[in-house]
């Protein structure tokens, strides 16, 4: 059953409560142009997600519990004691998730963009020439109903 599993329900709230600060996130950046803002945002989403193994020493002498939790966590957990070892690993997985965050974001980026409207010399002086009356037949005016 789902709520029996402590570790079930432990990731799925890390999941949905990551999937909340990675909208808010990304609509807080709505200043920035899309090139920006979706790289930094899977960015933040290859830090929150990767995931790596930790282990840790039991009560009893050389037992060990070992599990799976977000490589973030396991690098924060291991900078506070001071573990040089393991936050070496869970650090290079946290930069791997976040240059692979930055790589899909622009991948993203590359396939969903618009195409550009060419406005060179030529364009430019071919739409003068017209005069203001080709402007106005180019300009669509907004209707109601």
């Amino acid at each position: 059953m789902l709520t029996s599993d402590s570790m079930t329900l432990l990731w799925l709230t890390y999941v949905g409560l990551s999937l909340v600060v990675l909208l808010t996130g990304y609509l807080g950046l709505a200043f920035l142009p899309r090139l920006l803002r979706l790289p930094i945002t899977w960015a933040v989403a290859g830090i929150l997600w990767i995931p790596t193994r930790f282990r840790l020493p039991l009560i009893e002498e050389g037992e060990f519990y070992t599990g799976l939790a977000p490589a973030v966590v396991v690098a924060s957990v291991a900078f506070l004691e001071r573990n040089t070892e393991v936050l070496l690993s869970a650090g290079l997985l946290v930069a791997a998730g976040a240059g692979l965050g930055v790589a899909l974001g622009l991948l993203q980026w590359w396939a969903f963009r618009t195409p550009e409207e060419p406005d060179g010399p030529e364009r430019r002086s071919s739409r003068d020439d017209k005069g203001p009356a080709s402007a106005a037949r180019g300009r669509r005016e907004p209707v109601i109903g």
